[in-house]
């Protein structure tokens, strides 16, 4: 298992410009890790935090980033449904080893491995939106269609 990077906001501003996204990061002294903790600091409704969700495919192992409204939580079989098989829901380890992220601090882009991503249709019901930024205190606010652009993230229904 990986150790935890500390550079994780630096790695993330750097690959979403890369992408042509231009981050303006908010760094707090209070955690971000949980939705409700990252409304509360960025002063906005719950629905408008990004949850950067990863699954696995249980058929073929292919990891899956699913972009989820914080208000909502994801509904496995009907995901499954449309992306082809079920899901399961990997450890941390494996989560960091794939993303060079931790939980609570995984941003929707800039993964050490690329991953296929899907954007919960809800999100797009919002002006701007609130991700996490590469680590549990650090989160940035994007405008949802750029974000889905950036993160060639397909729509889908979550719920």
């Amino acid at each position: 298992m990986t150790a935890e990077r500390k550079d994780g906001p630096a790695r993330f501003v750097a690959a979403a410009a890369q992408l042509g996204l231009t981050v303006d990061l908010k760094t707090f002294e209070q955690s971000t890790r949980t939705a409700e903790e990252a409304a509360a600091a960025c002063g906005c409704e719950v629905g408008q935090i990004v949850k950067s969700l990863v699954f696995k495919g249980r058929t073929t192992g292919t990891p899956y980033l699913l972009l989820v409204s914080g208000s909502n939580r994801v509904d496995q079989k009907g995901v499954a449904g449309q992306i082809g098989e079920p899901l399961d829901r990997p450890d941390a380890g494996f989560v960091r080893d794939l993303t060079g992220f931790a939980i609570g601090g995984i941003p929707p882009l800039g993964h050490d491995t690329p991953l296929k991503t899907f954007m919960d249709g809800d999100l797009h019901k919002f002006a701007l939106v609130w991700a996490a930024a590469g680590s549990p205190n650090a989160v940035f606010a994007v405008e949802p269609a750029a974000l889905q652009s950036a993160s060639k993230a397909q729509t889908i229904k979550v719920i």
